[in-house]
């Protein structure tokens, strides 16, 4: 029996799928790989695909089986499309050898000509490492990229931090001024602000070629090609190095779960059919997004896509992938409506198997190439197994997205917080299911689009643009402060066993994000970070961002996700209080926004003394100093301890545990001791909150649409609550 079957006995009726999946996956590396062959050695199509150069000359080749005939073009050439035709080998292959180690060369624009059905069409390359626009036509050529040229790596052995604290990134919007951002600038300014709030791990947004800057990077049009929205590749490699340099993991944001419909710049009807790549007819079309879906039974798409994981790991050294769209995949409707409140809902004709099986081989092969690197689904139905191993009949993630503490959060802040139930809210948290690790967020980049709000600006409304001085004292804003802190600091502590955060969202940045388009005039006012509002001197952002990092630093340093699940201690739901202990820590909330506490008796797994080491209420952080820094020693009442805490309406507070041994001259003699009655250990004896205490609780949240389809908004049209989500490009061909 599988592990995952012992995790979860509610899903001892679904053995037989579980035994489907296992087979599924076993079948299919049967079928693409040779005896005695890994996917390691399998997933080599970017050595042998797109321009190498070798003594003497140049080889180009291409997977195009539908294709009549492919030609090469370019500056080479002077554009003449069918001067330089393609050979066609076995298995659908194309190859054009150009002899001189000059006929090609670095930054060559080229693109590939076509004929199919009859019809002649231009295309880039599909293993183009770099796409460019031409800025006369606004078309994109692609570039070569000359293989010769080592970029100097100086980061061998990394290996990065245990635990993750992600700081989601966007390399365009990183900079204060309102344009385009670089790789360059990112490295070199960037990655300081991000060592500086103590983040260890890095997740990049866009970093594969899209067309349309407003998609986010999540209409990959390219990909085996780094933006070049941001600069050219070795500015990436630059960008990496200098992270693993600064002990910053970095991971790639990661797009396989759809591909732009786009044919002239992307991969779609590449050799003249829609099925090359993607499912053929209205299965091929993702009815939310206006984008094509992958075929994953294929071999030769599997080739394509596992390759593109081993590009990105051995070319650029990222060290893991966090998978958007995972739900996307895992469903035949895409959970697009579905309420995942059943097991049925995980295992029947609607689920994907070869959709899951890619993604078995997907972790499978990233571990083969790294054993430390790191994998993170974004699955928001649930999907039982999804960050087990694959041993234990689980997909083979790491971590999957807390995607719930989010929509948690938002529906807290929409109603008064008096009302708050945080003896629900505590259950949300512990929601994961048994034996998988999750990454805890309040908000991602989802939550800061134009459309949506980000958490400040839900708390604090409008007057965080007049009342952040700190001169200025509104009551309004105290509450979103104070807030602030409590709601990251209870997610962080709680939710989960890594954290995230988004960029500049942990000083409370108070704008949103709008790409620049039509319906705002083009505008990069809202697509930048305004990294000076924490640094003035004169703002309140200062102090959220101070309690940021104060509290990142001080759960990273005690390793607190070496303990998986906290231990709730006290609960009074009425008060609105709570404490529970992690790995050496006690926090200690009062979300009541009147009620302080006195004398209040929480337990504690150990005699000793409790350091108040971190106050939401310390004056630097904004508050009033109420919680005092200082030592408390435990008390003994019926056989327990106890600490005696005053715990100050809405503020949040962190004990250090220092356990306090008895001196030599406390314990009996040697010849007195088998008289003692044996110690027990006052932790064994505590109630601990387990992950299957909450295992039979089933996710609710319905799969809304990611990404928009269509146009980009028109200058009369205000965007729409949907529009947050990801725009696509329809480009003119």
């Amino acid at each position: 029996m599988y592990r995952i079957l012992e995790l979860n006995p509610q899903l001892q009726s679904f053995a037989g799928d579980i035994d489907l999946r296992m087979f599924l996956y076993r079948a299919t590396k049967g079928r693409i790989l040779s005896e005695g062959q890994t996917l390691n050695d399998f997933a080599n199509a970017h050595n042998y695909y797109g321009f190498h150069h070798v003594d003497g000359g140049w080889y180009y080749r291409e997977w195009a089986p539908s294709a009549y005939q492919l030609y090469l073009e370019g500056e080479f050439n002077n554009w003449n499309q069918t001067s330089h035709p393609l050979t066609r080998l076995d298995n659908g292959n194309w190859e054009l050898y150009l002899e001189g180690d000059d006929a090609l060369w670095n930054g060559c624009k080229v693109k590939t000509v076509v004929d199919a059905n009859m019809t002649r069409t231009e295309h880039l390359p599909l293993y183009c490492r770099r796409a460019v626009q031409n800025k006369t036509n606004n078309t994109f050529e692609a570039e070569v990229v000359d293989d010769r040229a080592v970029f100097e790596w100086t980061d061998a052995g990394f290996v990065g931090e245990n635990q993750l604290y992600i700081y989601e990134a966007h390399v365009g919007m990183a900079q204060e001024e309102g344009r385009v951002g670089t790789y360059r600038e990112f490295a070199d300014i960037t990655l300081n602000h991000i060592k500086e709030a103590g983040y260890n791990t890095i997740q990049l947004m866009a970093i594969m070629e899209h067309p349309y800057y407003g998609s986010f990077g999540y209409q990959v049009s390219n990909f085996y090609a780094a933006s070049s929205w941001f600069g050219k590749p070795e500015d990436l490699k630059y960008l990496v190095n200098k992270a693993h340099a600064m002990g910053i993991r970095v991971l790639l944001d990661l797009v396989h779960s759809h591909a732009v419909k786009n044919t002239a710049e992307g991969i779609n009807m590449f050799d003249g059919t829609t099925w090359q790549f993607f499912h053929d007819g209205d299965k091929g079309e993702h009815p939310a997004w206006g984008t094509k879906c992958f075929d994953y039974g294929k071999t030769g798409v599997l080739h394509f896509l596992l390759s593109n994981l081993k590009f990105w790991m051995t070319e650029y050294h990222f060290d893991g992938f966090r998978f958007d769209g995972v739900t996307s995949m895992l469903y035949h409707d895409h959970g697009l409506g579905t309420d995942f409140n059943d097991n049925s809902k995980y295992f029947s004709y609607n689920t994907h198997t070869e959709a899951i099986t890619y993604l078995q081989l997907a972790n499978e092969l990233i571990r083969q190439v790294n054993p430390k690197a790191i994998t993170i689904a974004e699955d928001m139905s649930g999907m039982p197994g999804m960050a087990l191993p694959i041993e234990d009949g689980g997909i083979g993630f790491d971590y999957r997205l807390g995607m719930g503490l989010p929509d948690m959060w938002i529906r807290a802040v929409k109603g008064q917080d008096q009302f708050w139930d945080i003896n629900k809210m505590w259950g949300d948290m512990c929601l994961r299911r048994p034996g998988e690790n999750t990454i805890a967020y309040v908000e991602s980049h989802d939550q800061a689009l134009v459309g949506d709000q980000t958490m400040i600006f839900r708390l604090a409304g409008a007057g965080m643009y007049t009342d952040m001085d700190k001169a200025c004292h509104n009551p309004t804003i105290d509450r979103a402060i104070a807030l602030h802190k409590m709601i990251r600091l209870f997610t962080l502590a709680g939710g989960g066993e890594g954290y995230l955060n988004f960029m500049g969202n942990e000083f409370g940045h108070p704008e949103w994000i709008d790409f620049p388009r039509e319906g705002n005039g083009w505008s990069f006012h809202y697509c930048r970070r305004q990294w000076s509002l924490k640094n003035n001197g004169f703002l309140k952002y200062e102090w959220l961002n101070e309690f940021d990092k104060d509290m990142v630093a001080l759960t990273k340093e005690n390793g607190m996700f070496n303990q998986r699940m906290a231990d709730m201690m006290l609960m009074k739901g009425p008060e609105q209080t709570c404490a529970f202990y992690r790995n050496g820590l006690m926090f200690v909330f009062n979300f009541h926004f009147a009620n302080s506490l006195n004398n209040v008796l929480v337990p504690v797994h150990q005699p000793g003394e409790y350091t108040v080491v971190l106050s939401s209420d310390d004056k630097k952080y904004g508050g009033y100093e109420n919680v005092k820094m200082q030592t408390y020693s435990t008390k003994a009442f019926d056989g327990k301890h106890y600490i005696e805490l005053y715990i100050p309406a809405r503020t949040c507070f962190v004990l250090k545990e220092k356990v306090v041994l008895p001196s030599p001259a406390e314990e009996p003699a040697a010849e007195e001791a088998p008289k003692q009655a044996p110690r027990k250990c006052a932790a064994k004896q505590a109630a601990e909150v387990t992950v299957e205490a909450v295992a039979e609780a089933k996710p609710k949240r319905k799969r809304t649409s990611k990404k928009v389809s269509g146009e980009a908004a028109s200058a009369e049209e205000a965007p729409k609550k949907t529009s947050r989500k990801r725009a696509a490009k329809k480009t003119e061909e």
